[in-house]
């Protein structure tokens, strides 16, 4: 996925992977990143950062695979992820579906 963060004024290059991280990804995100700063990026831009973002990671691995590499890449993972708290935190269907019953009637009445 290719996305341009405003306030920092770059590319960000996501590959997610539904798999644990496999030193080969740092070269295939590497590749995309330096693709897009050669095809995309204008000068007037920051470079392009790159994010990996996989189901679980080996920090060791991690550190190898990006040793001695330049590019702003990163990795993260999601299996640590709380779904049932985030849910929690999050307004139900019925809650969202009522705020924007509520603002459309808002909008006509102006």
């Amino acid at each position: 996925m290719l996305f341009f963060h405003i306030p920092l004024n770059c590319y960000i290059v996501v590959e997610l992977k539904t798999v644990p991280f496999q030193p080969e990804f740092a070269g295939k995100l590497n590749f995309y990143v330096n693709a897009v700063d050669d095809l995309i990026k204008t000068p007037s831009q920051n470079p392009t950062i790159g994010l990996l973002i996989c189901s679980n990671k080996d920090e060791t691995e991690v550190q190898y695979a990006f040793k001695g590499v330049q590019t702003p890449m990163g990795v993260a993972s999601y299996n640590n992820v709380q779904i049932k708290q985030l849910q929690e935190q999050l307004p139900s269907v019925d809650e969202l579906k009522k705020r924007i019953r509520l603002l459309e009637e808002e909008l006509k009445s102006k």
